[in-house]
C-alpha cells in the first residue's frame, strides 16, 4: 500500500490485514484481522481468510508479522516543566515509530505528579499532544496517604514509588510511611527500588579512593548489587507482609531475581528494562555515560540471568525507562552525567533481535511487551489481539537497517544505538484502528490517542 494513501484511509471505517503471520496469546499462525472503525472486528485463520463483512480497504501483511500494540509500561515523557529535553508529542511519536500504542508516564515531572490537580494537568496536555494511547502514575511521597486512597483506580495504573534514587519529597525511605503505603493502597504499586544510604556510603569512598569524581565505568560500584538487592528485599518483604500488588521496576542483578517467583498469578512481579538486556558494565569503555541509567548496567553474569528469566516466569514485564536528556547533560563522570537515555522507539527491534539470537520466542517478546503490562497493571481492552478489543497492533518485518540519527523522532536527537544494523524494522503502527507509522514516517500527525481505563 503505497504511504501517499495515508489521508485516504481516514475515510475507510474497514481495513483488512491479511497473510500476515499472527503472533497472540502463545501461537502463531497465519490470518487476518478486519479492524471496524477503533476495534478488531474479526480474526480469520488462513491465507483464504475472508471476512463475513466486506472490508473497505485491504492491506497485503505478507512476510510481516503481526503482534498486538506494544505496551510501555515505564516511560518519562519529560511533560509538563522539563521540555528542552522531550514532550508528550515528540515521545510519543517514537512511541508509534517502534510499535509502541499505549504509554505508562512516570510521575517526576515538574510539577511532580503527587497531587490530583498534577494528574489533571497531564490527561488535558496528552488529550491535546500524545499520539498514542496513555495512563499516568501517580506518586507516592511521605505524606500523601491519604490522597492515594481517594484517587479513583480506573484512571491510573498504580501508585510510583521511589524507595530510594529519589529527588525531592518523593523519596520515600523511612519504614513507618513505607508500612503505611504498602498497607493502604489497593492498585499496583511500582517501585525503584535502590538504598540511598549503601549508595552514598559508595560514592563517598570512591571519591576518597580516586581523588576526584569516579569516571562513570564506576556507576555499577556505585549504585551497587547490595543497594539494589537490600531495597527490592524490603519491598517484597512489605508487599508480602501486607498483600499488596508489588511490580518492581528495572531488576538489574542476578540476586534480585531469587526474590521472584514464576507463579504466573503472583502478587509481586518484576520488570526488567531494555539497556539491562543489552549491555553490560564493559560497554562503558565505548559508550560512556550514554548508557547511564539508574539503576546501574552491571555485569555480564547479571544480563545473562535477566535474559534467563524472561523465559523462566521470573520476569514479567520488558518496559524502557525511556528518559530522555540532551547530550549536554549526559557529559562528565558518575557523579555529574546525568542518569537515563532514550530508547522507546528501539525497544521492539532490539527484542526482537534477541529472538535471532535464541534469548526468548516471538510468543515471549509478545507476552512480555504487550500481554503481561496489561495484566498486571488492569489495562481495558489492550494487549492481546482480541475480537471486540481496540485495534491497537503492529506490523514487523524482518529487514536490516542501520540507526542514523536522521530516523530518531526523540526531542534529544540521539541514541545509545546509533550505529547498530537491526534485523528487524516496524513497518505499520495502528492505534485503535487508524494508521499511525508507514514505513518510515508518521502518517497521521493530527490522530491522538486515547486516555487508557485500568481494573485492578
Amino acid at each position: 500500500m503505497p504511504c501517499g494513501t495515508q489521508n485516504i484511509i481516514a475515510m475507510y471505517r474497514r481495513k483488512l490485514i491479511k497473510n500476515a503471520t499472527i503472533v497472540n496469546e502463545n501461537r502463531t499462525f497465519v490470518g487476518a484481522v478486519l479492524i471496524d472503525n477503533d476495534r478488531i472486528a474479526e480474526i480469520i485463520e488462513g491465507t483464504e481468510a475472508v471476512p463475513s463483512t466486506p472490508a473497505d480497504i485491504v492491506v497485503d501483511a505478507s512476510g510481516c508479522f503481526l503482534l498486538p500494540g506494544v505496551i510501555d509500561e515505564h516511560v518519562h515523557f519529560r511533560e509538563p516543566g522539563l521540555t528542552h529535553k522531550a514532550d508528550m508529542e515528540t515521545e510519543s511519536r517514537a512511541a508509534a515509530a517502534g510499535g509502541v500504542t499505549t504509554v505508562l508516564d512516570m510521575p517526576n515531572t515538574v510539577p511532580q505528579t503527587t497531587t490530583a490537580e498534577a494528574l489533571e494537568a497531564k490527561w488535558e496536555i496528552a488529550a491535546r499532544k500524545c499520539c498514542v494511547n496513555h495512563g499516568f502514575f501517580i506518586g507516592a511521597t511521605a505524606d500523601n496517604v491519604h490522597l492515594l486512597r481517594t484517587i479513583d483506580p480506573r484512571k491510573v495504573p498504580g501508585v510510583k514509588l521511589f524507595m530510594g534514587s529519589s529527588t525531592g519529597n518523593m523519596l520515600v525511605d523511612k519504614e513507618e510511611a513505607l508500612r503505611e503505603i504498602f498497607k493502604t493502597v489497593q492498585m499496583p504499586i511500582m517501585t525503584h527500588c535502590e538504598d540511598t544510604d549503601i549508595i552514598n556510603a559508595n560514592m563517598a569512598r570512591l571519591t576518597a579512593e580516586l581523588g576526584t569524581e569516579p569516571g562513570v565505568n564506576h556507576h555499577a560500584r556505585i549504585r551497587s548489587e547490595e543497594a539494589c538487592y537490600n531495597s527490592t528485599a524490603l519491598a517484597v518483604k512489605l508487599a508480602t507482609e501486607y498483600g499488596a500488588k508489588l511490580h518492581v521496576a528495572h531488576v538489574s542483578t542476578a540476586r534480585e531475581l531469587e526474590l521472584f517467583s514464576a507463579d504466573a498469578d503472583a502478587r509481586i512481579t518484576a520488570e526488567v528494562c531494555v539497556p539491562h538486556l543489552l549491555y553490560t558494565d564493559a560497554d562503558y569503555a565505548q559508550k560512556g555515560a550514554r548508557i547511564k541509567c539508574n539503576p546501574a548496567i552491571k555485569t555480564a553474569a547479571d544480563r545473562e540471568a535477566l535474559r534467563r528469566a524472561l523465559t523462566d516466569g521470573r520476569i514479567s514485564a520488558i518496559g524502557t525507562d525511556h528518559a530522555p536528556h540532551l547530550l549536554r547533560e549526559k557529559q562528565g563522570g558518575a557523579a555529574t552525567a546525568v542518569s537515563g537515555m532514550p530508547m522507546i522507539q528501539f525497544s521492539l527491534p532490539a527484542m526482537l533481535g534477541l529472538v535471532d539470537e535464541g534469548v526468548l520466542g516471538l510468543t515471549d517478546v509478545v507476552r512480555l511487551m504487550c500481554h503481561n503490562p496489561a495484566r498486571i497493571f488492569g489495562i481495558e481492552e489492550r494487549g492481546f489481539l482480541r475480537v471486540g478489543g481496540k485495534a491497537d497492533m503492529v506490523l514487523v518485518r524482518r529487514r536490516s537497517w542501520k540507526l542514523t540519527p536522521n530516523r530518531i523522532e526523540s526531542r534529544c536527537g540521539w541514541s545509545p544505538m546509533e550505529g547498530h544494523t537491526f534485523r528487524w524494522a516496524v513497518e505499520k503502527t495502528y492505534c485503535n484502528g487508524r494508521l499511525l507509522y508507514d514505513e518510515g514516517r508518521i502518517v497521521d500527525s493530527h490522530f491522538r490517542g486515547e486516555a487508557v481505563s485500568f481494573c485492578h
